[in-house]
């Protein structure tokens, strides 16, 4: 067996344990973000400093998690945690009641046992005008306080001495623009220690909530509005204009709230006006357009200055009869039904599942020429010119062994992740390079192959003789064993090239969805099964020579192209130094290649430098490009940069401007979908297709799913998509636009003139 023969592949040993591992560790992205919660839901706005830090930083708000407990955690009594929220000028947040917009804060604590949170005292908020609307919110800086009563019989866990508060916080703030956002937040209390540092924060902020009104309130609802009677007032209101303020949103008009720059008027009132009647004040406050309810009960505020009353009113009277909601257009119905449809997974028509098995076919075929997957196919064909002793029986076993492998594999990976999204993960393909750990494995994989390509690394050297000889006992083996590693190491390369086409399958039911993944993996295959069973394409070949060597040795190169590519991937996931890590990891690992291929004293030396710095970057892998991600809560699709004019998605940013009648364009991607990056250069940062969404005032918005994000996964699925790249161009009062996934500049233009 001459020299290449013996390095045509890894071991089989090494084959089926790497690759099957790495398709089995695909399911690893259900434990990783295992810390996801509901208001992931809203995304976030780029931040600086620690994920789990207690401040977080954005251009437009610092917020900071902050603590009162001058006693520590002492059973029995109550401590407070807050939000402080310090507000860029012109920038505003909500409160409960946001108003004619907006959300409101939403706090989520994660408390020791023996700790519960009460909810928000919410400090009195004042009327934001907007244009013809009004907003209730805060501006400059405000504290969110909440009760945390510590248990009577609560005890730190083992010797702890602090108990461990994390919150997950998302707020919407807005200019005349609205950016969701979110943070997480992490900070040690003393259990036997005093945090007082913020204690005049919370002074003002318990100054500033209403307390409890012990007067009359009074509320009747008739067809001009609901009359509010409030009497028992302090004395020094008397006469003066009250701010009034419901805590139920969606009921009033909010421009006409009472306010203390209102005019009193005496008598009779008309709707939007305030007055008093003797010691009893007064207002006619008339009813949303956009009301849906009619409560019996209702909470105020009412506030002068910095004095503040809460009472609650029963109402009396008859609330107008709700009017009808405006229908859902008959177009965007029907949009909405289709997507429904995709979603629900309807069997598809025998002639169109005809098609997609085909598409399937050539996607396959193609996916042969991507640099992960060419250098294994150059290999296996070639490998028929450099063993020309084999019969044609035992090529075409081969054969028919590498086929089964691919097309298994496919059906096994695609079978996995159905059985995940049976199980109620929100995954979609792609999933796999979603999971540090995945994009690690596969990165040192290719390192692997690529340093075997190049002649530095002979595994079969190092095992015994009966492991070493196992392909060639086994070929029939050794080839299906090829074909699992060929789906593992294709893997990277079908998220990027088929993401979104791949995304479709697994919408269908599960027979129609296996199907198609057998047909991407036959179209894969197909090559080196023609092969094996045509002799006219092995007469082909050019005879056996040094001209194999050299092209052997070239084909490690863009193997190690597709390694560079998962380590930028990782970049994105883990930052800066978790793409460092890897580095240093895939490094050390050419150091023991190469200490391998020394002799002697030499050899031992390096080998045991090389083994230690591979245990060192192993570690540093863990702790940066691993570990660090899955104890960060994922910000998702707002962890990227805004760049330009582009914010990060949110369905709540989606729907705001469509309300204020402005069409939105958003921008599903990832950064290792390698389509979605070629569209981002070549059309979406086209001067021209710049200039028409400007001139249209299109809100651009960019859905970033990089990581895993539920949010965005449920937002696909709404679109009938399970993968990325998807483009939609929305409109108000018009079905949404999807447009293709190889995006041009033409086809944008097209849309956009549409608005």
């Amino acid at each position: 067996m001459n020299a290449f023969s013996h390095s045509l592949s890894l071991s089989a040993l090494l084959r089926s344990l790497s690759a099957l591992l790495l398709i089995a560790a695909c399911a690893l992205p259900t434990g990783a973000s295992a810390q996801l919660s509901s208001s992931n839901s809203s995304l976030v706005a780029p931040a600086t400093g620690s994920v789990a830090a207690s401040q977080v930083k954005t251009d437009q708000v610092v917020a900071e998690l902050v603590v009162h407990a001058p006693d520590g955690v002492t059973p029995g009594k109550t401590l407070w945690l807050g939000l402080l929220l310090q507000h860029q000028p012109h920038w505003h947040t909500y409160w409960k009641n946001p108003g004619d917009s907006g959300l409101p804060t939403q706090l989520q604590w994660t408390l020791p046992a023996g700790l519960t949170a009460g909810d928000i005292a919410w400090p009195v908020p004042r009327k934001i005008a907007i244009g013809t609307l009004a907003n209730l919110g805060y501006e400059g800086e405000v504290l969110l306080p909440v009760p945390v009563k510590v248990d009577s019989n609560f005890r730190p866990a083992g010797l702890a001495q602090t108990a461990e508060i994390q919150l997950q916080a998302s707020w919407l703030v807005c200019r005349e623009e609205c950016i969701p956002q979110e943070g997480s937040f992490r900070i040690s209390v003393p259990v036997r220690g005093s945090m007082a540092l913020h204690a005049a924060q919370f002074a003002a902020a318990q100054a500033a909530a209403p307390v409890a009104f012990q007067g009359k309130v009074e509320a009747l609802a008739d067809a001009r509005g609901l009359l509010l009677r409030v009497s028992k007032l302090p004395a020094g209101w008397v006469g003066k204009a009250v701010q009034a303020l419901p805590e139920t949103p969606e009921l009033l008009n909010t421009p006409a709230l009472p306010a203390t720059t209102d005019t009193l008027t005496g008598g009779s009132l008309q709707a939007g006006q305030q007055g008093w009647d003797g010691a009893t004040w007064q207002a006619l406050v008339p009813y949303s357009a956009q009301r849906s309810t009619s409560p019996g009960q209702l909470a105020w505020v009412f506030s002068i200055g910095k004095e503040s009353l809460r009472g609650e009113a029963t109402v009396t009277g008859t609330w107008p009869v709700v009017a009808e909601f405006a229908k859902v257009p008959p177009a965007l119905q029907a949009a909405l039904d289709t997507n429904a449809r995709a979603a629900g997974v309807p069997p598809a028509p025998t002639g169109g599942m005809v098609w997609m098995v085909l598409a399937a076919l050539l996607g396959g075929l193609i996916l042969n020429l991507m640099p992960c997957v060419f250098p294994v196919l150059a290999i296996k064909v070639l490998g028929f010119a450099a063993q020309g002793s084999q019969s044609r029986a035992q090529q075409r076993a081969q054969g028919l062994a590498y086929t089964a492998g691919v097309v298994l594999s496919f059906m096994a990976l695609g079978g996995l992740l159905l059985a995940l999204r049976a199980g109620g993960e929100q995954l979609g393909w792609g999933f796999q390079l979603q999971s540090p750990a995945v994009i690690t494995g596969l990165a040192v994989l290719l390192t692997l192959l690529a340093l075997n390509l190049a002649g530095w690394l002979h595994i079969g050297n190092l095992l015994p003789a009966g492991l070493a000889g196992m392909q060639l006992r086994h070929p029939v083996a050794e080839a299906f064993l090829s074909g699992v590693l060929a789906v593992a190491i294709a893997s990277p390369c079908t998220a990027p090239f088929m993401g979104a086409s791949l995304g479709y399958a697994i919408t269908l039911p599960g027979l129609q969805s296996l199907v198609l993944f057998a047909a991407l993996g036959l179209g894969l295959a197909l090559p080196y099964l023609l092969a094996s069973w045509l002799p006219a394409i092995g007469s082909w070949l050019p005879r056996p020579g040094a001209w194999m060597e050299t092209l052997k040795h070239f084909l490690a190169f863009p193997m190690a192209a597709t390694v560079v590519w998962l380590v930028w991937v990782l970049g994105h996931l883990s930052g800066v130094d978790g793409a460092a890590s890897l580095l240093l990891l895939l490094l050390s690992l050419g150091l023991l290649a190469w200490a391998l291929r020394l002799g002697g004293r030499a050899k031992t030396i390096f080998t045991i430098i090389s083994i230690a710095a591979c245990t060192l970057s192993m570690g540093a892998t863990w702790q940066f490009g691993l570990k660090a991600d899955a104890n960060a809560a994922v910000p998702a699709s707002g962890s990227a940069a805004q760049t330009g004019t582009w914010q990060a998605w949110s369905e709540p940013a989606v729907q705001a401007a469509l309300q204020d009648r402005k069409p939105v364009f958003v921008d599903f991607t990832a950064a290792w979908c390698i389509t979605c990056q070629v569209n981002k250069k070549t059309t979406l940062s086209n001067a021209e297709v710049e200039a028409a969404f400007a001139a249209k005032q299109v809100r651009l918005l960019r859905a970033d799913w990089t990581r895993r994000d539920p949010a965005i996964t449920q937002a696909l699925q709404a679109l009938g998509r399970s993968g990325v790249p998807v483009y939609v161009l929305y409109a108000p009062g018009k079905p949404p636009v999807v447009l293709t996934e190889i995006l041009t500049p033409g086809e944008v233009l097209a849309a956009v003139a549409q608005l």
